[in-house]
């Protein structure tokens, strides 16, 4: 019965959104007005987020049974969003149109009917990107998508996978059964005290949320007692009581960055508290965000021990994004085993994967690796200038801070194990005419 009276609700109470151009002078103005639900700021930074958007202010209201938000968004060049055709996505997703709920879940979420959805969790360590890519060759899946986060020495992946032969999602249950035995073998390693997991599905997710979801059920947030911390790095996370208003206010003072927003709300979301009011400020180099939070229970945070799992759960959530290493980006023309190769070179290079975003569009694949010297020094330049005249040097190029490079010395510690090998594939595989003559 609570839930038809709330479909009711919803329906006599159609969501509002006015999209304001004007009366800010740097950035567009949403506002959204609906019915209120658990989980549906969420899924309204979601959207603005999916669409690689700014949010450099929010306010946000919730109390009683009304949601109401205002957002200003700027695109990724710090403009206004001008675009009638993303205005009007962002108006039909949140408003009326869509049903709201259902719709928002939705996006930024592929069907599956064309491929197989992997979900790797376990212990990180040098070269397993390029272990578990080099199984799933082996085992002749392709990989068409795939988004990798490593954060407190556990690894977190969801790969979406093809037959190599069919290009269809893989269906057999044997076939699946030993891909899940095969992938865990690499993942628990020769670590025994942690666990790892392994998942298949053909279910609809959102990689972003799930990589925070199992990251957090993997414990990422715990840390060793020993570990020795840079303060100046970390974020500044506070939880006081206001027990007047019966408000727990949640403080969160960090270096902004995109979706910032969108994993802290995410995670105050999976451990079950509801945001009542929020103030976000990230106009400038320091993101300020203050949340007014019950758990979904209506308590306030009840203990010191609840408090401070409170805090390490939000630190976690917004480092694991923060792209420790140097950028590379790799685009070409995709085609069967590629990641695996590209991954195999940079673990022949002493070089670690620390997070990796992996996109097929239209037959080009189009890869970010952020990467470390394995042994936890500077990335040599001589390594790079060598691994990019293999790959190719249009194919693969650098996209990082330049003070992450090592100046190249007359002998670079990492050289290539079958440099061979590779430049005699290079040619084919990855298209290039006159890298070598």
């Amino acid at each position: 019965m609570d839930d038809e009276y709330e479909k009711l609700f919803r329906r006599l109470n159609p969501p509002r959104v006015v999209i304001d151009n004007e009366s800010c002078k740097n950035a567009t103005v949403v506002r959204v007005d609906s019915a209120n639900k658990h989980g549906i700021l969420l899924e309204v930074v979601q959207v603005l987020t999916d669409l690689n958007l700014n949010i450099t202010k929010a306010y946000i209201s919730s109390d009683g049974g009304w949601f109401m938000d205002v957002f200003n968004v700027r695109d990724q060049d710090g403009n206004k969003i001008t675009d009638e055709a993303i205005l009007d996505y962002i108006r039909k997703s949140l408003g009326p149109e869509s049903c709201f709920i259902s719709s928002v879940r939705s996006v930024g979420v592929k069907p599956s009917m064309d491929h197989t959805a992997i979900e790797l969790t376990g212990s990180d360590r040098p070269g397993l990107l390029s272990e578990v890519s080099a199984v799933l060759t082996h085992l002749k899946c392709n990989v068409l998508n795939a988004e990798v986060w490593t954060h407190n020495t556990r690894a977190a992946a969801v790969m979406q996978v093809t037959e190599e032969e069919t290009g269809s999602a893989i269906t057999d249950p044997e076939r699946l059964s030993r891909i899940k035995e095969l992938l865990c073998n690499v993942l628990k390693g020769s670590n025994k005290s942690r666990g790892a997991k392994t998942v298949v599905s053909h279910g609809v997710t959102h990689t972003e949320r799930r990589l925070h979801q199992m990251m957090f059920a993997d414990r990422d947030y715990e840390r060793s007692d020993d570990e020795v911390l840079d303060e100046n790095q970390r974020p500044n996370v506070s939880v006081v009581n206001w027990y007047d208003k019966d408000y727990s206010v949640v403080t969160i003072r960090s270096k902004d960055r995109p979706k910032l927003l969108f994993d802290t709300v995410c995670t105050l979301t999976d451990m079950e508290y509801v945001v009542f009011h929020a103030n976000i400020d990230a106009e400038g180099q320091e993101a300020y965000q203050e949340y007014y939070i019950r758990h979904i229970d209506g308590s306030p945070v009840k203990s010191d021990a609840e408090r401070q799992r409170v805090i390490q759960c939000l630190e976690a959530a917004i480092e694991r994004r923060v792209s420790e290493g140097l950028k590379l980006e790799l685009c070409t023309t995709d085609r069967i085993g590629l990641l695996s190769d590209v991954t195999r070179i940079f673990r022949e290079n002493s070089l670690t994967v620390t997070r990796a975003e992996v996109t097929t569009r239209d037959g080009k694949a189009i890869n970010t690796f952020y990467v470390r010297d394995a042994s936890g020094y500077p990335v040599d330049a001589k390594t790079i200038d060598s691994i990019r005249q293999v790959i190719g040097q249009t194919i693969l190029k650098v996209k990082g801070n330049p003070d992450e490079l090592k100046p190249a010395s007359q002998e670079s510690p990492t050289r290539f194990l079958f440099g061979g090998l590779f430049k005699s594939r290079s040619f084919v595989n990855f298209g290039l005419v006159r890298s070598y003559s």
